[in-house]
């Protein structure tokens, strides 16, 4: 196990592969998804609209449905969302994970069935992400796993490969350094993606113990291709991969750095931070219905809403 990680190591361990994404353009929304569990969708809020209350906030909202090609088996407790650009499935696709067992993509914004698995519950899927060449990676966190399903081979396709990570929490693709990132209860893992897109493999390349324990959410940093968003049980952090260090000297840490949080992000643009952490009251231990911005020091609440992760609505892998 390697504690650090330096640019020389991912550079000679991680160089250039098949699997390198296309450029994706800058993608004209802005808006904030939302994985909202009282009502089992997905739902896409316009931040500038003071109030999530009212209908005109909700930009999209999505289930899986048999009309749209999608069996619910499995659609309980929707646990990740995120916009993709992704020419194997015919462009913009939502990416998502429930943890009642679902896992799939749909085109976006028509949200017609690109492809889809049901896992058993108990596995308790958290987080879902399509690679360039069409290949869906998941973590899983009650299953203990990383898998990479050979998505980009048909609709229902199931083989996969699958590495093992306790309280697997998040999976993100790095197109610079051609890594499946995953985040576990204890560790941060960079894993090679080998074999075929119809019989892909997953191989550790570098593994690095978390400051604290409980990884929970896994995003980039967008502006910084340096660095990740990583939460934990406790704190929120940026991760360097050429540095192997775990920071807090981002802006409005003072605030922002703190236990509980289910999601981390930041504006494309503007750098923006928002956050989902659960609140008291709410129906379970993990849901809010309130999602908190800083540098504008605001929050976007909906009544009765269960929001569980919140991000910004953007393609770009970083």
């Amino acid at each position: 196990m390697l504690a650090r990680f330096t640019g020389v190591v991912l550079s000679a361990v991680l160089g250039a592969s098949a699997l390198a994404a296309p450029a994706v353009a800058d993608a004209a929304s802005v808006d904030v998804v939302t994985t909202e569990q009282a009502s089992k969708k997905i739902m896409v809020f316009d931040p500038a609209v003071a109030s999530w209350g009212g209908s005109g906030a909700t930009k999209w909202s999505w289930s899986p449905t048999s009309a749209n090609g999608f069996s619910s088996a499995g659609w309980s407790n929707p646990s990740d969302a995120r916009l993709r650009a992704n020419a194997q499935h015919g462009g913009q696709v939502l990416v998502t994970a429930a943890s009642g067992g679902f896992l799939g993509v749909a085109s976006f914004p028509a949200g017609k069935r690109k492809w889809s698995v049901a896992v058993p519950g108990a596995d308790n899927p958290h987080a879902a992400e399509v690679l360039p060449d069409g290949n869906v990676a998941a973590a899983a966190s009650h299953g203990g796993w990383i898998r990479l399903y050979a998505a980009s081979q048909g609709a229902s396709a199931t083989k996969h490969a699958q590495y093992n990570l306790p309280g697997g929490h998040g999976v993100l693709w790095d197109p610079q350094g051609n890594v499946l990132w995953a985040l576990g209860d204890n560790h941060l893992v960079a894993l090679k993606v080998g074999g075929t897109a119809a019989s892909p493999t997953l191989t550790e390349a570098h593994k690095v113990a978390l400051p604290t324990k409980g990884g929970h959410d896994l995003q980039p940093v967008y502006g910084d291709k340096d660095r990740l968003w990583v939460t934990t049980g406790s704190k929120v952090y940026q991760f360097s991969k050429s540095s192997g260090a775990f920071k807090t000297d981002y802006a409005h840490a003072a605030s922002a750095n703190r236990s509980g949080v289910k999601a981390v992000g930041n504006h494309p643009q503007t750098g923006q931070l928002i956050e989902a952490k659960p609140k008291a009251g709410c129906r379970t231990t993990w849901c809010t219905d309130t999602i908190d911005f800083f540098s504008a020091d605001a929050k976007r609440t909906r009544s009765g809403a269960e929001f569980y992760k919140a991000r910004f609505w953007y393609a770009a892998y970083q």
